[in-house]
């Protein structure tokens, strides 16, 4: 997706076509790995700050992402996703509870999620996920992947025209019209983040202007096609599925 397409969701000139948000990820050519991480001895535990546990420390990254972990752990675990993406979603029902509960918490793995838009979908979702506190950024996120089936449910009943109907609407409505027809602001209200101050959140053009730019740029740069496509230590290991992520995490000494 180009730049200029981008900035073109991010300023909510247009709502994209149902089919857009429940089609495929993105570019297949991600799927598989595309770099190989290097072997090493295994790696010791870490232990946290006395009184506290490593999954409970969540920051936001100079890079624009969310980390949770260890932010001095041997092993970087990068994430680009997409909130709206179903394989991202059917990788976090399948490997969080162990990446955080085995990995994570062992001080050794940090995870950090970096959010990519793929359609206008994303950007409602991101601009409420990111409302609140840095804290809330990645159980937020987690619990969304696992809800997004009813926001597909709820566009399909929504039909087209109302959703093209949005696009009618002044731009720092259009995010929070979405939101709403998708059935976002309630589930994030539901999380902590009231309507009023979701409203407010997603009445700013220049959040989704960021996400826009950030996902240009990690396009540019790190020739990201799809979501989810991950990273360890700086190495591009494709969009692969847990089993395979999590053996490459112990390859790099996460055993």
């Amino acid at each position: 997706m180009t730049s200029s397409a981008l900035r073109k969701i991010a300023l909510g000139l247009f709502v994209a076509p149902l089919a857009l948000g429940l089609a495929a990820c993105g570019d297949k050519t991600t799927d598989g790995a595309t770099g190989d991480v290097t072997s090493s001895e295994a790696i010791a535990r870490i232990a946290p700050p006395a009184g506290t546990e490593w999954a409970s420390v969540i920051a936001k990254t100079e890079d624009g992402g969310y980390r949770m972990g260890n932010p001095d752990a041997p092993i970087k675990l990068v994430e680009y996703g997409a909130l709206s993406c179903s394989h991202c979603a059917k990788f976090a029902e399948e490997s969080f509870a162990k990446l955080r509960d085995d990995y994570i918490a062992s001080g050794r793995v940090s995870y950090e999620i970096r959010f990519f838009m793929l359609n206008p979908y994303d950007f409602s979702a991101t601009m409420l996920a990111t409302c609140g506190s840095d804290e809330a950024v990645i159980p937020l996120a987690e619990q969304f992947w696992a809800w997004q089936p009813n926001m597909f449910d709820n566009l399909q009943k929504a039909g087209q025209d109302k959703l093209q109907a949005i696009s009618s609407l002044p731009r720092d409505k259009q995010f929070a019209a979405l939101a709403d027809v998708a059935g976002m602001s309630d589930f994030f209200a539901s999380r902590g983040i009231s309507k009023d101050q979701g409203a407010q959140c997603l009445a700013k053009s220049e959040t989704a202007q960021a996400f826009a730019d950030a996902t240009d740029k990690a396009g540019k740069e790190k020739d990201i096609t799809g979501t989810p496509t991950f990273f360890i230590n700086n190495t591009k290991v494709g969009s692969v599925e847990w089993p395979a992520l999590e053996a490459k995490l112990q390859q790099a000494g996460a055993r």
